[in-house]
């Protein structure tokens, strides 16, 4: 858990604080069952949760690259199955991290990484892969979109064991680019949030999906703090990196 405090002040030096959401959960949210949301997964480090994750395939996840950078594979499993972080569910090892090699920590660009399992998840209601986003595709500003995961539940909080999401909008790019600065928000990134803040991903739900009409469009990935008015949460754009997903997994 240390390394995830240093790379936090690492980035926050580097980018004028703004942080990537590492070790939290959902603001503004409320409590989902695992049956409504079964391709999140909790990505676990020596057994305690790190970030959230989705499946894409029996033997495949993906996370945002700052959750596994630095981390070897042995070190890493997933938690599937589970509503409630502490119920009993599918804990399977991570067999190979196929990070991007385009991430950068300075910019947080690029941020994806996709996990090779040594062993099967064994699907069912609770436990299935969700749709990506097609090649190129990128949600139009105002799609609603649900974001889920085990966070903290307010900025520098303390966080529920309890599965949450929160329904939050598309923000345009040009316009988070104004709230963030120019250059910040790439072509890799989409954002989305709510106009007068108090709904947002936090730390511990990066990794974690956004999900839009049943399809995986962004990995929860930074912001400046949390639920922050004028200030959109930015995942990685999933259509934008699709190609890189199916190379390493095929899919």
């Amino acid at each position: 858990m240390f390394k995830f405090v240093v790379l936090a002040v690492l980035v926050a030096s580097a980018a004028a604080n703004v942080r990537p959401r590492l070790d939290g959960r959902i603001v503004g949210g409320e409590n989902v069952d695992i049956t409504e949301y079964p391709h999140q997964i909790s990505l676990q480090y020596y057994g305690s949760h790190i970030c959230g994750g989705s499946i894409i395939g029996d033997k495949w996840v993906v996370t945002a690259a700052h959750c596994t950078d630095g981390s070897s594979a042995s070190s890493l499993s997933i938690l599937a199955g589970v509503t409630n972080l502490n119920d009993n569910g599918q804990q399977i090892n991570v067999r190979a991290i196929h990070q991007n090699p385009d991430f950068s920590m300075s910019n947080l660009d690029s941020d994806v990484s996709v996990l090779e399992l040594s062993s099967a998840i064994s699907l069912g209601s609770n436990a299935q892969p969700i749709t990506l986003a097609s090649d190129g595709s990128d949600p139009a500003e105002g799609t609603d979109v649900i974001c889920t995961g085990w966070g903290a539940t307010s900025e520098g909080g303390w966080g529920s064991d309890d599965l949450k999401g929160v329904k939050v909008q598309i923000v345009g790019r040009d316009r988070c680019s104004d709230q963030y600065g120019s250059g910040m928000i790439s072509e890799r990134m989409i954002c989305a949030g709510v106009d007068k803040g108090g709904k947002d991903a936090c730390q511990g739900d990066s990794g974690g999906p956004l999900v839009a009409d049943g399809k995986l469009v962004g990995i929860v990935s930074w912001g400046y703090g949390c639920a922050r008015p004028d200030y959109a949460g930015v995942y990685s754009n999933v259509g934008a990196l699709r190609s890189y997903i199916k190379e390493q997994s095929g899919i």
